[in-house]
């Protein structure tokens, strides 16, 4: 029987966990904290959004970088799979809107229980309170780890999965990026991911606190369309956050470190400009002795209201008999096309996941052992991987970590 190590006790480094067990292996699970999942406690606002429920080509499509590198592992233990593990683990498990899968309890605590009674089950030893501090490392092998007590660990394989940087509070320190560098992998530029943005606005603190339900968001780099979708945001104190922002921040993450971008937010999507122009028409009619400010009340939050009143430079006191053709057009075209500049990310503190990681080019993707140093291995957010809201990025850690640690000893 060989002894592995799994360095990492959340997602990927529970799955590897259990699959080298699976295999016959003597397992030791390495976790700094005091309990394991400590990350998983805060994901999905405290109800884990474990995976998604889409079909295989649409996962492939949510990771928008390395996807195909990721092709053995997905297939080796895909989402459905994820969900059977729970459901077997006294875990069961929803769909919802936009097929995110939660526990049916709305507690991530019971996604890590179930991940504890399978480890469990599988005998595997955890260690709390053990901080890696380097890999044993000879002619290109991995012989195990010493701790930051200075305590020599021997083992035949070791499984890095110690997370990104992201809300380093529950751990994720960028131990792993120290570790596969020592080894000579290329570390990608980390950068906070799935993270909500700054602008520039003042308008955009007054609408703090105000969430956005089925509008479109269009980002631009100069005349260049970087980003386009549907669904929900949220405007704060310092920016916009919410799904569609978080989604995007992946996509535009270069673009907006190098200079401010432009955001566009269509409040009314279903609604083209003309039918927008006659709703208004409609609206006016029905309030045509009134002030302006009560004959759009029924079109948009009362929050909005005296700010696109503001930019489309119409005094909020005026009748509504008395506006013209040309404000009328500037609240359509305001409706349609509203400005924010997003000057920059959020931090590490705030961000999900961590873009950037481990070069995918120097990892086997049917093992995930190093390509340089043998019986290592990688599974996680550890690697250059990373995808949209929506469960996905759980998805990677549980099918890397599955596929690392049933691939130790099957070389």
């Amino acid at each position: 029987m060989s002894k592995v190590l799994v360095i990492g006790g959340g997602p990927a480094g529970c799955f590897a966990a259990i699959a080298a067990a699976e295999q016959g292996h003597q397992v030791v699970l390495l976790e700094r904290n005091e309990k394991i999942g400590k990350k998983l406690i805060i994901t999905g606002k405290g109800r884990c959004n474990l995976t998604n429920a889409c079909d295989t080509e649409e996962l492939f499509s949510n990771i928008p970088r390395n996807s195909k590198f990721l092709y053995s592992a997905i297939y080796s233990y895909d989402n459905f799979r994820v969900m059977d593990f729970f459901e077997q683990n006294g875990t069961p498990v929803k769909v919802e809107r936009g097929n995110r899968v939660f526990p049916v309890s709305d507690h991530s605590s019971d996604v890590i229980a179930a991940l504890k009674r399978s480890l469990d089950a599988h005998k595997v030893k955890i260690m709390y309170h053990t901080a890696v501090e380097k890999l044993m490392v000879s002619e290109n092998c991995v012989h195990g780890v010493i701790t930051a007590e200075g305590k020599k660990m021997p083992a035949d394989a070791v499984v890095i999965a110690t997370g990104g940087c992201s809300y380093a509070s529950t751990g994720s320190t960028g131990d792993g990026y120290r570790f596969a560098e020592a080894c000579g992998h290329t570390i990608k530029t980390c950068s906070p991911s799935l993270v909500p943005f700054n602008a520039e606005e003042e308008y955009v603190k007054e609408l703090q606190g105000l969430s956005l339900k089925n509008v479109k968001a269009s980002i631009y780099q100069g005349k260049k369309l970087l980003y386009e979708a549907f669904g929900e945001m949220l405007f704060t104190h310092f920016g916009v956050s919410g799904p569609l922002m978080l989604s995007a921040s992946s996509v535009v993450n270069d673009a907006v470190r190098k200079q401010p971008l432009q955001l566009y937010i269509d409040w009314k999507p279903a609604l083209s400009e003309e039918q927008l122009d006659h709703r208004i028409l409609r609206d006016f009619e029905e309030a045509k002795n009134r002030q302006v400010i009560h004959g759009i009340e029924k079109l948009y939050p009362s929050k909005f209201l005296p700010i696109i009143l503001r930019l489309a430079k119409i005094p909020a006191e005026k009748r509504v008999n008395e506006v013209t053709k040309e404000e009328r057009q500037r609240l359509v075209e305001l409706t349609k096309k509203f400005p924010v500049t997003l000057t920059g990310l959020r931090g590490f503190s705030e961000a999900i996941i961590t873009k950037g990681g481990v070069s995918v080019k120097e990892v086997n993707p049917s093992t995930m052992e190093s390509k340089l140093t043998k019986h290592l291995y990688f599974a996680g957010e550890v690697l250059d991987l990373d995808a949209f809201t929506g469960g996905f990025n759980l998805q990677i850690a549980w099918s890397t970590g599955y596929l690392a640690g049933s691939s130790i000893g099957n070389e």
